[in-house]
């Protein structure tokens, strides 16, 4: 069985996701997903728009993900290949040569997939205008009077 490990936040799930997923799980039998816990975010100075509990289910519901694993630090990835017997580890082509992930490649085989052009979380956020959750509650923007 060739297992394939990627890494992300999965924020605002979006089609570059899906085809991100899919096309990892096209190139092994099982695919894990490293999801970055909300702790880990906050280190990277990164806010994702739904909890970790949230972003978890919604992958757990895809039909290509079979193992969703906290990621909660940088420097866990080798242990990640070792304990689940990674034979590959795919990324975004953002990642390129990054020494994050270079670093596997006496453990595995490590891919970087092209992104899909014209979507991003990024780009989603901007476009709705969305505000962080309040009090822990995911909002839609508040109309402003004019």
């Amino acid at each position: 069985m060739k297992r394939i490990l990627t890494y992300g936040t999965y924020d605002l799930l979006h089609y570059g996701h899906i085809r991100l997923l899919k096309r990892a799980k096209q190139m092994g039998d099982y695919l894990i997903v490293a999801l970055s816990t909300d702790d880990f975010n906050a280190i990277k100075n990164k806010k994702a728009y739904h909890n970790y509990e949230t972003r978890k289910q919604m992958l757990e519901a895809i039909r290509y993900v079979d193992l969703v694993i906290p990621e909660n630090t940088w420097d866990q990835k080798i242990d990640d290949v070792k304990t689940y017997q990674v034979d590959t580890v795919v990324m975004g082509s953002d990642w390129k040569d990054s020494e994050r992930f270079e670093c596997l490649r006496p453990y595995c085989e490590v891919v970087y997939l092209d992104r899909t052009e014209g979507v991003s979380t990024t780009q989603i956020k901007n476009d709705l205008k969305l505000q962080d959750p309040i009090n822990g509650i995911d909002q839609l923007p508040e109309e402003k009077e004019k």
